[in-house]
């Protein structure tokens, strides 16, 4: 890779470990259901004036709905979800919990779509869950019925991601394909049409909620312009430019990144029991992602380049 590859890889890394902090800061005063439409709905926006300006020709050839069905599964219920768990636990720790999706990916390919089952996955899969306990029951978190929902969040988003894989190359690569930048913007664009609705009823039940915190604000235009809209273009240049199996080693950088942004911003403490579970997770990631060879994991998110 070249360094400017390199440079732009750990610049996604740290935007997408840095949502997990914006989150955090934006949930409690604005809620799960609010910020993740507010995301959505930010990152749609941001994507469609992006694709305005490099004046791409906005024409889904009659794929919209599995694109917008995409943003459901890929968007919608995993930012929710990650939303919800960032009321109980530490940006660091969603970051981390993110990073199981290519061990989630091969239970649902295992279970769902005929994926291969081989002893260095079903290993990754093992450690990882060790990895898991070690998290949460030596770290710093005192484990509770609030932390465990958290937990089940974060496993919920990262079961989504790894169905999303599957589905994009079902529904969009074997079906002739599609711009990755119209598949995003699809995707945004079905999830805050899904959402919606869950927003105008979250108003009407839930208590009324201040909107007067500018900071928030910032941090929930954060989420979605730069998060998602931004980070999407440099995801799928990536992709274009130095392949997937190179521009997926992404999942390795962005815990660091999501630790270090809680730690820096949040004052969030790293015990040594985080650090071990952290690292074995790690390892299980890659016991997982090594295994793959390079041609399954291009066809994994077969879509066309820009």
């Amino acid at each position: 890779m070249k360094q400017g590859d390199i440079g732009r890889l750990v610049l996604l890394a740290a935007i997408w470990g840095a949502s997990f902090l914006f989150m955090r800061v934006a949930t409690p005063y604005f809620g799960s259901l609010n910020t993740a439409f507010l995301r959505v709905l930010f990152g749609c926006g941001g994507l469609l004036t992006l694709l305005l300006v490099l004046r791409v020709k906005i024409n889904f050839n009659g794929r919209a709905l599995p694109a917008m069905s995409l943003g459901v599964i890929n968007s919608a219920v995993p930012f929710v979800m990650y939303c919800l768990a960032a009321k109980w636990l530490p940006a660091g720790y969603s970051a981390i919990l993110n990073a199981t999706t290519p061990l989630m990916g091969v239970v649902v390919g295992g279970l769902f779509f005929s994926e291969a089952f081989t002893l260095r996955k079903l290993a990754g899969v093992l450690l990882g869950l060790v990895g898991i306990v070690l998290l949460t029951t030596t770290g710093s978190l005192a484990l509770s019925q609030d932390v465990l929902w958290g937990i089940a969040a974060c496993l919920v988003a990262t079961a989504c991601y790894a169905s999303a894989g599957f589905l994009t190359k079902k529904w969009i690569g074997d079906r002739g394909g599609m711009d990755a930048r119209l598949v995003a913007l699809g995707s945004q664009i079905g999830a805050s049409v899904f959402l919606l609705p869950v927003f105008i009823g979250s108003l009407i039940v839930q208590p009324a909620v201040q909107w007067d915190h500018p900071g928030v604000w910032l941090c929930v235009l954060a989420l979605g312009l730069v998060c998602t809209a931004w980070a999407y273009i440099l995801f799928f240049r990536l992709i274009a430019d130095i392949g997937p199996l190179r521009t997926l080693t992404v999942t390795f950088l962005i815990p660091p990144f999501g630790v270090l942004w809680g730690y820096l911003f949040l004052g969030e403490t790293l015990s040594k029991g985080f650090i071990a579970g952290a690292l074995v997770i790690i390892v299980a990631v890659w016991l997982v992602a090594g295994g793959v060879k390079p041609q399954s994991r291009i066809e994994a998110v077969a879509v066309d380049k820009p």
